[in-house]
């Protein structure tokens, strides 16, 4: 003994309760793909018929299986439990009964479609959050999802198809996933299964061949599954915290976005969430709440509040900051000191707008008044 006494930290009653709900909270296990037809349903019902072979009570929630033979063979003696009747617009539609999942308390449930939005007049608007109700109860999850579904890759996915995916999962999903399984073929591979109608129907091969199906298409959405995955296994291998914190001296990476009312506002979040995943940063998001004008009405408090959903998707603190008679570059840099921020993401087309109402440049504002901050700026979709 030195003769130096480290004093026991107690833990609070608050940090008790969240590791006793931690250690009992299900495991989602994430099946992942480039696009539809790659094997996703497939490969998890294979699983699932190994976990009861091995005496594990296993049910399935909900499959999709559009039809096809060789997926819907793979259902076997598999227990179904009842799908939930909702009636909409004169029709009667089905989703993922939630309660009867619960209530049966399997050991793993089957829950498809991960990215689905749920008929109106659910519990839930959207599946992920039927699954985060089944995981928090202690049953484990197997789900799966096609990679342009995920909200952080949206605009990427959208420039390279074309296509604006609507219904998208938040990327902390992913993050908190137990495992994470890529379900790969060639995009050669895939156009054949679509050849021979092991996809979709007839009357829909030649214009998803022609259209979402095409090489270039999917070589690019493998390549972003790849990357995604990837990305995914290097943050879970991360030293944990008490571990870093211990580690090499190094500067704390702190992005900052900044957004203002424009079609890039979105797109620049989702650009700094994949940043400060990549770099395990934090997040903030900036809006400067210019006095007069529009900037306080109805519609764009509206706005503010969806950027403030998305931001937190992302683990963002989202900030709202009244200019108080300053310009926009003076409330970016007073803000960025604040929280030691060491990235700045600026729009092409905000960065111009400001610059002509406040006859100065913003870029040089910051690179004048701070110190090693980088400033990154992000075009403007063309369309």
């Amino acid at each position: 003994m030195n003769g130096e006494h480290t004093p026991f930290q107690r833990r609070t009653p608050e940090e008790y309760l969240e590791e006793i709900r931690k250690m009992q909270r299900g495991k989602l296990k994430l099946y992942v793909g480039a696009a539809p037809g790659v094997g996703k349903t497939y490969k998890m019902l294979q699983d699932a018929h190994d976990l009861q072979k091995e005496g594990v009570d296993v049910v399935i929630g909900l499959i999709e299986t559009h039809g096809r033979a060789d997926t819907d063979k793979q259902l076997g003696e598999l227990e179904r439990v009842p799908l939930k009747e909702i009636n909409y617009k004169g029709k009667v539609l089905y989703e993922v009964d939630t309660e009867a999942v619960i209530k049966r308390a399997p050991q793993v449930v089957l829950i498809d479609e991960l990215a689905h939005t749920n008929v109106p007049g659910s519990k839930n608007k959207k599946r992920y959050m039927d699954v985060e109700e089944i995981l928090e109860v202690g049953i484990d999850v197997l789900s799966a999802m096609n990679i342009q579904h995920l909200e952080s890759v949206h605009d990427i996915v959208q420039q390279i198809t074309g296509v604006a995916v609507r219904e998208r999962v938040p990327d902390s999903v992913l993050q908190k996933a137990t495992e994470i399984q890529l379900i790969d073929v060639t995009p050669e591979t895939l156009q054949k299964r679509l050849s021979e109608g092991k996809i979709y129907r007839k009357e829909k091969i030649r214009q998803s061949l022609n259209n979402f199906f095409t090489i270039t298409n999917l070589g690019a959405l493998r390549e972003l599954a790849l990357r995604e995955v990837a990305d995914d296994v290097d943050e879970k291998i991360l030293l944990p915290q008490e571990l870093e914190d211990t580690g090499p001296i190094g500067i704390k990476e702190r992005i900052l976005v900044c957004v203002q009312y424009g079609s890039t506002a979105e797109k620049l979040i989702r650009r700094g969430g994949r940043m400060a995943s990549r770099l395990n940063a934090d997040l903030y998001v900036l809006n400067v709440r210019m006095e007069g004008g529009d900037f306080n009405s109805a519609s764009r408090n509206q706005t503010l509040q969806e950027w403030e959903a998305l931001a937190k998707q992302f683990g963002a603190m989202f900030i709202a900051e009244p200019s108080r008679g300053r310009k926009p570059a003076d409330v970016i840099i007073d803000i960025a000191i604040e929280h030691k921020v060491t990235q700045v993401l600026l729009g092409q087309s905000a960065r111009t707008r400001w610059e002509e109402a406040t006859k100065g440049s913003i870029v040089n504002a910051i690179m004048r008044k701070t110190k090693n901050i980088d400033i990154h700026i992000v075009a403007d979709s063309r369309k």
